[in-house]
């Protein structure tokens, strides 16, 4: 096949997208898959809430941590070589996972997982743009890949539940492994190798600093009620992760081509954006995360029946989605921001009351309502991310965009697991984690209005001409 890839037949440009859309799957769907097992896992291998966290977080928090230098890295070697180690690491991560001896081996193989996560979906993204050349045409690719994470979210826990019931939890991580190897030798076979004129340039301390910043604060909230807030451990990451950010700060204001382009952040459309992502998949992680352990320890629903139960909001989270495409298209980011933040403050507030007998068609009425309102606000999201920037930059403050959506599913765990943990039994703690998701939401509606105003939209064009007056930086 050409090297062109604007070139490839049309047959093998969606079968291109096909493999990409694969690696989304399996990345979104581990995501997922795993939270109704919880339950199951923490009696097998003998696992606290604090472990329970830290199996989901794991995952996610590399996630966060590598996805701007995957991209990065993928422009700079070939995206297609970047995309098969990935697809490898994933695998191997996913094998490890299910062969994990004790929780703290499951921990560690799914950072594993995540490492190789990172290399996928930023990556597989840069294939479709570059494979899909046609405006039109490109439109309708994204449409299916975004198409995707809805069906991720709707397989991943029935999927899980069937798998842990019928077979065991392992055999949650057993399927990514034949998936990964056919995704490997498409990949080789199809996909052609592609680069970037003109790659950004590494930040090797700029990533150490993300990193050391991400990895600190989470321990200190996930270990703070095991260890105690004020114990030396827990106030030594909290500094260390304010020193980490503050030293972030003042290294990128330096550089040329930084990781993360501060100057992004005078834009009121794309700093609102960074906050809702990490408020709106926060309540995500956590909607997940306690909603798993209160089917199941609580109603003592199985793995399926809690997986089931979730339905509704994979249904109409995967419904509202291209929807929300359309609102945004159309009226602007507002509506869906402000419906989104409402509906799902509603559902936290609703679902604080709850006990072990509450009737299950109002869980089934408020869970159906949550997945309206994670519906409506992902695709927004990037929308107001990118709002006047120009297209040269449009593709890092995406990145940006993507990124805080899993540093939010991150904190989602590392928040909602610590309130629950430092109550008295798990029932004693779901309610006031979620009236943590209500506040996390709530800010969702109110960002969702001042990032579209007259003068947020001013701000951001500032930001945009700050960047046309510049000059291509040279490169030897």
């Amino acid at each position: 096949m050409s090297n062109d890839l604007g070139d490839a037949p049309p047959r093998h440009r969606w079968l291109v997208l096909a493999i990409c859309c694969t690696s989304l799957l399996v990345v979104s769907m581990d995501a997922t898959i795993v939270n109704v097992a919880l339950p199951v896992i923490r009696t097998d291998l003998q696992a606290s809430i604090t472990e329970l966290q830290w199996t989901v977080d794991a995952y996610t928090l590399v996630l966060a941590c590598f996805l701007m230098l995957a991209g990065a890295t993928g422009d700079r070697v070939g995206r297609r070589r970047t995309f098969q180690v990935g697809l490898a690491v994933f695998g191997a991560g996913s094998l490890l996972c299910s062969l994990a001896p004790s929780v703290g081996w499951l921990i560690a193989a799914r950072a594993v997982q995540g490492l190789g996560g990172t290399m996928l979906n930023p990556v597989a993204m840069s294939i479709i743009t570059n494979v899909f050349t046609d405006p039109r045409e490109r439109a309708r690719a994204i449409g299916v890949w975004g198409s995707v994470v809805g069906i991720a979210l709707g397989l991943g826990p029935v999927l899980g539940g069937v798998l842990t019931e019928a077979v065991g939890w392992r055999a949650i991580f057993w399927v990514n492994v034949p998936v990964v190897l056919v995704a490997i030798a498409l990949t080789a076979r199809y996909v052609p190798e592609s680069r970037a004129p003109h790659a950004r340039r590494p930040d090797p301390l700029g990533q150490v600093l993300v990193v050391v910043g991400l990895a600190a604060l989470t321990t200190a909230v996930i270990e703070g009620p095991r260890l105690g807030w004020t114990s030396v451990t827990i106030v030594g990451l909290a500094v260390l992760a304010v020193v980490a950010l503050a030293g972030l700060i003042v290294w990128e204001r330096r550089r040329v081509e930084p990781l993360l382009e501060l100057r992004f952040f005078g834009s009121v459309p794309f700093s609102s954006a960074t906050v809702i992502a990490v408020c709106a998949f926060a309540a995500f992680g956590s909607f997940l995360f306690l909603s798993t352990l209160y089917l199941q320890e609580v109603r003592g629903l199985s793995a399926l029946g809690a997986g089931l139960a979730l339905l509704p909001a994979a249904v109409t989270a995967t419904v509202c989605a291209p929807l929300s495409g359309r609102l945004v298209a159309t009226r602007g980011s507002r509506f869906s921001l402000v419906t989104a933040g409402v509906s799902m403050t509603v559902v936290a507030v609703v679902i604080a009351q709850v006990g072990p007998t509450t009737p299950l068609w109002v869980l089934l009425a408020a869970y159906a309502l949550f997945g309206i309102g994670f519906g409506l606000v992902n695709p927004p999201i990037t929308n107001t991310a990118v709002s006047g920037m120009p297209r040269a930059q449009a593709g890092v403050a995406a990145a940006v965009a993507s990124t805080s959506r899993q540093v939010g599913s991150t904190f989602g765990v590392a928040v909602s697991g610590t309130v629950v943990a430092a109550a008295v039994g798990v029932q004693a703690g779901l309610s006031p984690a979620w009236w943590v998701v209500a506040v996390a939401t709530a800010v969702v509606a109110v960002l969702g209005v001042a990032a579209t105003t007259t003068r947020a939209r001013a701000t951001a064009d500032r930001v945009a001409d700050l960047f046309a007056e510049e000059p291509v930086p040279h490169r030897v």
